[in-house]
């Protein structure tokens, strides 16, 4: 009975030992920068307004910074 116990926990430590590993998610940084490209002798899109671009051309991309803005919405009370 004991040497039951003993073989299936230890079939139970090699099964996880044996288990595949899940594949690690690649981080927002490097899935961001999948689509865009840069190609010479395509046109510089110009934006007005609010639209979706499908196929950006990038010709500069800087150190990405994000700034949380505090805006106060209403009337000034004087």
């Amino acid at each position: 009975m004991l040497w039951n116990i003993i073989i299936g926990l230890g079939l139970m430590i090699l099964g996880y030992v044996l288990m595949p590993k899940p594949k690690l998610d690649k981080p927002d940084e490097v899935t961001e920068m999948d689509s865009p490209t840069s190609e010479a002798g395509k046109p510089i899109t110009v934006i007005f307004g609010d639209i979706t671009v499908t196929s950006p051309n990038f010709l500069w991309w800087g150190d990405k910074k994000f700034y949380e803005r505090n805006v106060r919405g209403g009337k000034k009370s004087s």
